[in-house]
């Protein structure tokens, strides 16, 4: 009599191939994290006046008056807390941005809300004679704030709502209208373009203490709102409808996403101004990284994007000695092949 083969019943759990990932994916932001500590260091020690870490870790613990002390707390931690708090921004807004728009390509300035702020900057000088950077920034946010408005309101009218279509459309016809009325009212009025020509290369050199004290609660706002909405933005991957089917609220996870955009991004321009690449190069890296889940591309992207600012930053200090190359130059000429080898490689990786 034929005996039948017993064998085990086969269970099959992805329990620990998930596991691995996320420990691969808690070791890469623990990696981030060093890295961002490492540039923040290096912003603090080298400038015009290198200084050993030593001597910054004393002058950071106590201040006593002397002239390294006075280099490193006047002029290198507000610049090194800009850069941290406008790459945070820029990083995280690129990341929102490429998921509310499914397009792996958007970037802050997509949406219209750097052409908003350049647009306020350049009505406080010409219009009220601000040349105040503190008093700017202020100008900056609201034409960020009204730049989004607009875009919603475009986009979100019709049927189907603020679709990612309209949304890119949207920004794209806002974008071109304010960068047309800054443009030309830099024509019209000489000292406007002067000022205006250092602030919109992208720069950290003009950082002060009180542009920090000003863009912090709107960047640390803008974060809160973004890491909110990362299991809405993962349901939005699947489409409308699949997050729809998932109790996704579409129309709203997109507004959220859009205030937190505008916030984000209005605060770093009106600071350092419109930096290129940051925000459309450090998604890609942090999704190359971790894969397409928001849960870990956020905080990936609000730890790489200023780690990568600052060591532009730095880079910018040593290039050209004594003078100083700006951060939204070197970000650009460092940026745009990186950015190519990297789409190349992947394929534009999806957002």
């Amino acid at each position: 009599m034929a005996t039948e083969a017993r064998t085990a019943p086969v269970v099959r759990t992805d329990k620990q191939p998930r596991r691995r990932r996320d420990s691969t994916r808690t070791l890469a932001v623990f990696g981030a994290l060093v890295l961002l500590v490492v540039a923040a260091v290096l912003s603090l020690a080298v400038g015009s006046r290198a200084l050993s870490p030593s001597v910054v870790f004393d002058a950071l613990l106590h201040d006593d008056g002397s002239t390294a002390a006075s280099v490193i707390w006047d002029v290198r931690v507000p610049r090194t807390l800009a850069g941290i708090a406008a790459g945070a921004a820029l990083g995280v807004a690129g990341a929102l941005i490429q998921a509310l728009t499914r397009n792996p390509l958007a970037d802050p300035g997509l949406l219209g809300i750097n052409a908003g702020a350049a647009t306020g900057v350049v009505l406080s000088i010409t219009a009220l004679g601000i040349t105040s950077l503190w008093a700017s920034v202020w100008f900056a946010m609201a034409g960020a704030v009204v730049a989004g408005l607009l875009v919603y309101s475009l986009a979100s009218g019709g049927r189907g709502g603020a679709t990612p279509e309209r949304l890119a459309l949207g920004g794209a016809v806002i974008a071109a209208v304010f960068t047309g009325i800054g443009q030309t009212l830099m024509l019209l009025d000489a000292q406007a373009l002067d000022q205006l020509r250092f602030w919109s290369v992208g720069s950290l050199a003009r950082a002060d203490s009180e542009t920090l004290t000003t863009i912090t609660p709107f960047v640390v706002v803008g974060l809160v709102m973004a890491l909110a909405l990362v299991r809405p933005l993962n349901a939005l991957a699947l489409g409308d409808d699949g997050a729809r089917a998932l109790g996704a609220h579409v129309d709203r996870t997109r507004l959220v996403g859009l205030v937190a955009v505008t916030l984000l991004c209005g605060a770093a321009t009106s600071a350092v101004g419109p930096l290129v690449f940051v925000g459309l190069a450090v998604p890609h890296i942090a999704r190359l990284i971790a894969g397409a889940d928001q849960r870990w591309t956020l905080p990936l992207s609000m730890l790489l994007a200023p780690a990568l600012l600052l060591c532009a930053d730095v880079l910018g200090r040593v290039a050209v000695r004594p003078d100083e190359l700006d951060a939204g130059v070197v970000t650009a000429v460092v940026g745009a092949p990186v950015f190519i080898a990297l789409v190349r490689y992947r394929k534009a990786v999806s957002a």
